[in-house]
C-alpha cells in the first residue's frame, strides 16, 4: 500500500451522482432544488443567527434586568473556625498564606481571599491574606496573633 492506492473504507463515503443547476438535462436544472421565488431560492442567502421565522426571538422575548459590575472584585471567603479546625488537625502550624491555603484546597491560586469572623482562633497565627473582617481581625490579635494585608 503507498499513497497511489488510498482509498475510503468501502461504504463510508457515499456520492450523489447528479450535479444540481447543471441544465435540464441532469434533471436537477431549473430551480435546482431550490423551489420557486423567496429568499432562500436566491443566491447570497443567508438568515440572521437567532432568526425564528418571523416570530419574535427567544433573546428578545426574555426579560433583561440588572446590571453587572464588571469591575466587582469577588473574594473567598475562609471563617476563623476553618482555620482552627486545621490548626487542630496539624495541617496548619504557624503562618497562614496563600500558598498553605491553596494546598488545603480553601483557595485557588489566583483567587482573592478574605479571612471571614465565625468561630473561635485559639491558636496564634501570622495571617497574610487580600482582605479581614474587623471581627477577624480583632480575633486574630486577641489570640497573640499578626494580620498582614497582601
Amino acid at each position: 500500500m503507498d499513497l497511489s492506492n488510498l482509498r475510503p473504507a468501502e461504504g463510508s463515503v457515499k456520492s450523489n451522482s447528479k450535479r444540481v443547476g447543471r441544465g435540464e438535462g441532469s434533471g436537477k436544472g431549473g430551480t435546482a432544488t431550490r423551489g420557486h421565488k423567496g429568499a432562500k431560492s436566491r443566491s447570497g442567502y443567508s438568515k440572521k443567527i437567532g432568526f425564528e421565522g418571523g416570530q419574535m426571538p427567544l433573546q428578545r422575548r426574555v426579560p433583561k434586568f440588572g446590571f453587572s459590575n464588571r469591575n466587582r472584585k469577588v473574594y473567598q471567603g475562609i471563617n476563623l473556625d476553618t482555620l482552627q479546625s486545621l490548626v487542630d488537625e496539624g495541617r496548619i502550624k504557624d503562618t497562614v498564606d496563600m500558598d498553605v491555603l491553596v494546598e488545603n484546597g480553601l483557595a485557588g491560586k489566583n483567587e482573592l481571599v478574605k479571612i471571614l469572623g465565625r468561630g473561635e482562633l485559639k491558636a496564634k497565627l501570622k495571617v497574610s491574606v487580600h482582605k479581614f473582617t474587623a471581627s477577624a481581625k480583632e480575633a486574630i490579635e486577641a489570640a497573640g496573633g499578626e494580620v498582614v494585608t497582601l
